[in-house]
């Protein structure tokens, strides 16, 4: 159990998942905060920051993906935790922007609780690592020209100028892309949406994870 009560926002636009998750960190003794998505969670963090984000991946209005590559600019010093059903495994999947990674119906509960705490403990070491090199921005697809040419619009993180940007058809992918900014020197990187092609196990197929007697789903 923490010495001292460590902040944990967890973000999770299920309530009967969020309140779950949250039980479990409260059980350890941390003090949780929730949000239902990105936006709800980028209000909570202008009154307060936590001292580790557990948040979803697919969710309404802005999703996971999203939010965490605006912490990640924002909040460098800030570990993050991608939570989801839509992976497998134990490694942070591509494209996502995150510290650890939880599989929600397939790690137990009580793998949260580690996950959270290994991230308290190398906090220190990672803020440094994030100070490096900046995030990727997060690019939503824009659609097409009236030619019919498929496009996006960057915002510059150095000049703040914005430019569109044609793009292939069917370019969105986890994979983090480079390009100079028409205005200036700086190098932008980002990641053009990929969350719609994401999706999340059905709940009512979906083998959910048994919390406090009760079931969770992604």
């Amino acid at each position: 159990m923490p010495e001292s009560k460590h902040k944990i926002l967890v973000v999770d636009d299920e309530p009967s998942v969020r309140n779950s998750l949250a039980m479990i960190l409260a059980v350890e003794g941390y003090e949780v905060a929730t949000a239902e998505d990105g936006f709800d969670a980028l209000l909570q963090l202008k009154q307060a920051l936590p001292d580790v984000i557990v948040s979803d991946l697919n969710m309404p209005r802005m999703s996971g993906f999203e939010l965490l590559s605006v912490v990640r600019r924002r909040f460098p010093h800030i570990p993050v935790v991608a939570a989801s059903g839509a992976f497998h495994g134990e490694s942070v999947p591509g494209g996502v922007i995150a510290d650890a990674f939880y599989a929600k119906g397939q790690h137990k509960p009580t793998d949260l609780s580690k996950i959270v705490a290994d991230l308290i403990r190398t906090a220190t070491t990672r803020a440094s690592a994030h100070a490096i090199e900046s995030a990727p921005v997060w690019i939503p697809r824009n659609g097409k020209t009236s030619n019919g040419i498929p496009y996006v619009v960057l915002t510059c993180t150095d000049c703040l100028r914005s430019f569109p940007l044609t793009v292939a058809e069917g370019q969105a992918s986890p994979t983090t892309q480079e390009t100079p900014c028409l205005f200036c020197s700086g190098n932008i990187r980002y990641i053009i949406d990929f969350s719609l092609s994401v999706v999340s196990p059905q709940k009512d197929k979906m083998k959910a994870a048994s919390i406090g007697g009760k079931t969770t789903a992604a």
